[in-house]
């Protein structure tokens, strides 16, 4: 029997839907086949590194050397609740750190625990330790701290020397910049021979200028060398703003170096004296340093400097003006103290002063300073 086309269709029209249905499908998945090979030939091929470059090598391997020395100090202090009366502790600050000995001794800033009532040190194995005061120096914004850690625990850092650091030479910081605690920071020796104020108005000299990024709670953290070795205390920055501006400033070690030992034995400087008070000249309209008082029965007395009396109708009359020692010019009382310090208790001096219209000069033993 046979039909007509137009009497009955080949396929009824269940099947031709059926058809039309599989053919959309399979182009779907042709598409969606396309699209996955296409995605996955798009995909970006991850090349092997290499192996990194020497100096990164050396400044990968100095953070995981010396980067257990350096400590995060935190200081609260006491203050008694308006509520209930009870005395608590009210967090002040954090600070860096790092450990000088294997007694547990800590070096920092003056000005990181300065007015704390409780000091804590927290060690690189993120243990904590009460810190006690064993001696400061505001003059040079240096402080020493110990705790009682295991001896294991306690790795001293390396000491240099900041006589021979040149300009260039690169630098690195490790401190708690912001409370987050270690952290590294590199950079160069940017300047020598700076000059920075410290908490009690005296005048620090040979500072290092660095240009590693220093930061708020970066304060008393080490400066190292490329041979990790310490050359400086991180110690303030210069910013119009607070934050790092480039300008990074450094206590030398070589005065770390002199002053931690006398702290350590005595709790604050043995600094030597001439037993005498003074004054800027300058408000006299001279120049030099005015002699103000003379201690009596001291070394100054007996070198016969003259300090500044009154007469008997009441008219001051000048003291002795130190116009140098050694013949190293003085200018101010911060000039004078300076040049003192670089010799011992014992030791004279040669003093040039202006008496009058006259001038001379004397020899002077230098006492300690009480």
């Amino acid at each position: 029997m046979s039909y007509e086309p137009h009497e009955r269709p080949w396929l009824s029209p269940r099947v031709m839907s059926l058809c039309m249905l599989g053919l959309v499908l399979a182009q779907a998945a042709q598409l969606f086949l396309f699209r996955g090979r296409a995605a996955r030939d798009s995909t970006p091929i991850v090349q092997p590194r290499g192996d990194l470059a020497e100096d990164e090598k050396s400044t990968i391997e100095l953070f995981s050397r010396v980067s257990p020395i350096v400590v995060h100090i935190t200081t609260n202090t006491l203050e008694r609740s308006r509520f209930n009366r009870n005395v608590q502790e009210v967090p002040r600050g954090t600070g860096s750190g790092f450990i000088w000995d294997d007694q547990g001794h800590i070096v920092t800033n003056y000005h990181v625990i300065k007015d704390a009532d409780t000091t804590t040190v927290s060690l690189a194995d993120r243990s904590s330790w009460t810190a006690k005061v064993v001696g400061v120096a505001p003059d040079k914004d240096i402080a020493v701290l110990k705790i009682d850690a295991p001896l294991e625990q306690l790795k001293p850092v390396t000491i240099g020397t900041s006589a021979d650091i040149q300009v260039g030479q690169k630098s690195f910081a490790i401190g708690n910049p912001f409370g987050l605690d270690q952290t590294l920071t590199t950079g160069v020796i940017s300047a020598l021979g700076r000059e920075i104020d410290s908490v009690t108005g005296r005048k620090i000299s040979d500072v290092i200028q660095t240009d590693a990024a220093i930061n708020p709670g970066n304060s008393g953290g080490p400066l190292l060398d490329s041979a990790g070795r310490l050359i400086g205390i991180t110690t303030a920055i210069y910013s119009p703003s607070g934050a790092y501006a480039g300008i990074g400033f450094a206590i030398p070690v070589d005065i770390v170096r002199r002053y931690v030992p006398e702290l350590i034995q005595y709790g604050r400087l043995i600094q030597p004296t001439l037993g005498i008070t003074i004054a800027r000249g300058d408000q006299f309209d001279v120049g030099g340093v005015l002699v103000v008082s003379v201690e009596p029965q001291s070394s100054a007395e007996e070198a016969g400097l003259r300090p500044t009396m009154q007469d008997r109708f009441g008219r001051i009359i000048l003291g002795d003006i130190i116009s140098a020692v050694n013949k190293q010019k003085v200018r101010t009382p911060d000039d004078l103290l300076t040049l003192l310090e670089k010799h011992k208790i014992g030791e004279y001096v040669t003093l040039t002063v202006l008496r009058g219209q006259n001038q001379t000069d004397l020899q002077v033993r230098l006492v300690e300073r009480l």
